[in-house]
């Protein structure tokens, strides 16, 4: 109970409200789902003109990976997806800390992966590492870890499963991305998904590891859960960071999230000796927000 009280007074975004928060003096804490709405403000708006995906995907035919996923983040950062992209829903986790207390932990995440256009012409993309997180800074969000992807997969509306596609030298080419988006569509069709609802399943997902800042120049990637929750891939680091093929998928999670209702940075739970390894299988990630404030100088080319 010390650690959590401590945690609240050093971390909360909201100062003021920690006597209340502490005290338990009555104060009420938003409704998740109202909550998460907010993290969606950093997004930018779509333009009028902004292509959709088809011609997007007809504008990168030519292009290589890396060229392609240059223009993937340019689009993105101008605002290029679409509406439903911008629902941003709550995973909750409730748990016991040590002494016996509970908490709960409530994050912010997108409702699916990031894809670029319009809600009726779009496309779920993959990034290299550089671009992915130069979107998420840009948005106010950042990767999932391991344990989230867990948890994100646990409170989702939606499961769609996994549909590999043969391993071969197309795997990173715009045709195979187009293929594998429309598997996808088909399967959320099938179910009678609606846009914006928690979905995951589908993708792999870069995620946040102490791997990334031991073994520099890699990316690290975890999920695509079968129907009964378990990943077929296991974390891996073996692509170099700018790797990207059709079966990667970028969540994002927002930096704000929620501890027993209260607003608090991601990061600095990550980095919490007590609840970190309620967010991480690998343990408290302290080193995470400094990885991170290092590559924000990058210009999502790899530079």
């Amino acid at each position: 109970m010390d650690t959590l009280r401590r945690f609240l007074r050093k971390k909360l975004l909201w100062p003021a409200l920690c006597s209340l928060v502490l005290a338990g003096a009555g104060a009420r804490a938003e409704e998740p789902a109202s909550a998460c709405a907010a993290s969606a403000r950093g997004i930018p708006a779509r333009a009028e003109r902004a292509p959709g995906a088809s011609e997007f995907i007809a504008s990168v035919a030519g292009l290589g990976d890396h060229a392609r996923d240059e223009a993937i983040r340019d689009e993105l950062l101008a605002g290029n997806l679409p509406q439903f992209l911008r629902r941003v829903r709550p995973a909750i986790l409730n748990a016991r800390l040590r002494d016996g207390r509970s908490v709960q932990l409530t994050l912010c995440v997108l409702s699916d992966y990031l894809g670029l256009g319009a809600d009726n012409d779009f496309l779920l993309v993959p990034m290299g590492l550089d671009s992915a997180l130069a979107v998420a800074t840009k948005f106010g969000f950042t990767l999932p870890t391991r344990r989230i992807v867990d948890l994100i997969y646990r409170a989702a509306d939606v499961h769609l499963l996994p549909q590999p596609l043969p391993a071969n030298d197309r795997m990173r080419s715009t045709a195979y991305l187009q293929q594998h988006g429309a598997l996808v569509a088909r399967q959320r069709a099938a179910l009678g998904a609606p846009p914006g609802a928690l979905t995951a399943g589908h993708k792999k997902d870069l995620v946040l590891s102490e791997r990334l800042w031991r073994q520099p120049g890699r990316v690290a990637i975890y999920g695509w859960q079968r129907a009964d929750g378990t990943p077929i891939q296991p974390l891996s680091t073996v692509h170099g960071e700018r790797y990207a093929d059709y079966s990667h998928g970028v969540r994002l999670v927002s930096q704000t999230m929620f501890v027993d209702g209260r607003p608090a940075r991601l990061l600095d739970v990550l980095a919490d000796d007590t609840l970190g390894p309620l967010l991480s299988d690998e343990g408290p990630l302290a080193p995470a927000a400094g990885w991170l404030a290092a590559r924000a100088g990058r210009d999502g080319r790899g530079h």
